[in-house]
């Protein structure tokens, strides 16, 4: 929150009394399609990853999530409608949670955090813009490498085929990218 604005101790008191901890294991869905999402949450430790089932029931990789980033389904947050995502820790994880309540609390009391909220929906917009761009025109070694960019610790942290699900192609095509930029080094 510092990067973008300055608290008074009354401001960070309102804050932090407001946030729950959730400390969630490995392999714990946070959502759900159908569900309506009762929390943004702010990934203290852990990773998590966002995806959807697709026409044939195959997982489709969104993004993921690590420390330091705010997960949520903004849609079905904000407009209390079901979800068509599912959330799952990856690693045992650790969030700072807000529900609709609490956040709406936030804003009336803090009127700076709605700043703090709208640069954070930039954040994502941009990265979810330039996810498209390239997914659509940029080959999947160029889409691997700005993976890499944008996550640089997660290839040792997650399974491949879920980075292959991210990037649209099968986990061998990752194997064969990675040996082929192994080479080059």
């Amino acid at each position: 929150m510092s990067k973008c604005i300055t608290l008074t101790e009354e401001e960070i008191q309102i804050f932090t009394g407001l946030l729950t901890v959730r400390k969630v294991p490995k392999k714990t869905l946070l959502l759900q399609e159908g569900e309506v999402c009762q929390f943004e949450g702010y990934l203290q430790k852990g990773c998590v990853r966002i995806y959807y089932l697709d026409e044939n029931g195959f997982e489709v990789t969104l993004a993921f999530a690590v420390e330091d980033w705010w997960i949520s389904d903004i849609a079905s947050f904000h407009y209390h409608t079901p979800s068509s995502l599912y959330m799952e820790t990856l690693e045992d994880s650790e969030l700072l949670v807000l529900t609709p309540e609490t956040k709406e609390t936030l804003l009336v009391d803090v009127p700076k955090f709605e700043r703090v909220f709208r640069m954070l929906v930039q954040r994502r917009l941009t990265v979810l813009q330039n996810r498209l761009i390239h997914t659509m025109a940029k080959p999947a070694a160029d889409r691997y490498l700005e993976f890499i960019a944008l996550y640089p610790t997660i290839s040792q942290r997650i399974p491949q085929y879920y980075i292959a699900s991210y990037l649209g192609v099968s986990p061998e095509f990752v194997s064969i990218i990675r040996k082929r930029l192994a080479t080059k080094k």
